[in-house]
C-alpha cells in the first residue's frame, strides 16, 4: 500500500508542475497532500493526517483555487515558459538528486538501529506544545504563517480589483 500511495504523489506532484492549466495543477496537488495525508494514517498518526487534510488539503488548495479565480482565466493555457538556462536547470536538478540520494542512502544504517520505546502524547501536552511559546513550541511559526496567508488573500484581491 505505501509504494502505491508513493507512486501516486510522484504522478501527482509531476502533474501539478507540468500541467498547463492551472486549475488542473491546483486539483494535482490536492491529490498530493490527500496522499501525504494517508501516508500519515499509515503509520496511525491519526491528528497529523485529519490536520493535513484540514489545513493543508481543505484550506490552503481552497485559497489557492480563490487566488486563482480572482487573478486570472482558470480555462486558458499558461504560455510555454522559453528560459536560456535549461541546462543550469537540469545540473542543479541531477546535482539535488544525488545530494539526496546520498542523504538518504547514508542514514539507512541509522534507521535499521532499534529505536526506543515512544510514550503515547496526550491531546493537552500535543496543544500546549503547539500553542506555546518557550523553547520547543510553535505559536510563532503557527502566526507567522497565518499572517503570509491574510498577506496573499490580500494581495489577491489587489491585484483582482486593479482589473
Amino acid at each position: 500500500m505505501y509504494f502505491i500511495v508513493a507512486l501516486s504523489m510522484i504522478v501527482f506532484s509531476a502533474m501539478a508542475v507540468t500541467t498547463r492549466k492551472i486549475l488542473r495543477a491546483a486539483t494535482y496537488l490536492l491529490f498530493t497532500l490527500f496522499a501525504g495525508a494517508v501516508v500519515y494514517f499509515m503509520l496511525d498518526y491519526e491528528f497529523l493526517g485529519a490536520v493535513q487534510i484540514a489545513v493543508y488539503a481543505g484550506g490552503i488548495v481552497v485559497l489557492f483555487v480563490f487566488a486563482i479565480l480572482l487573478t486570472s482565466r482558470p480555462g486558458d493555457n499558461s504560455e510555454r515558459l522559453t528560459s536560456k538556462s535549461r541546462v543550469l536547470g537540469a545540473v542543479a536538478a541531477i546535482a539535488t538528486l544525488v545530494i539526496t540520494g546520498y542523504a538518504l542512502i547514508s542514514r539507512v544504517s541509522v534507521a535499521l538501529a532499534p529505536k526506543p520505546e515512544m510514550q503515547a502524547l496526550d491531546m493537552q501536552q500535543l496543544g500546549s506544545t503547539l500553542m506555546g511559546t518557550g523553547d520547543g513550541q510553535y505559536l510563532l511559526p503557527f502566526e507567522a504563517v497565518s499572517v503570509l496567508l491574510l498577506a496573499c488573500i490580500i494581495g489577491g484581491v489587489v491585484v483582482a480589483r486593479k482589473r
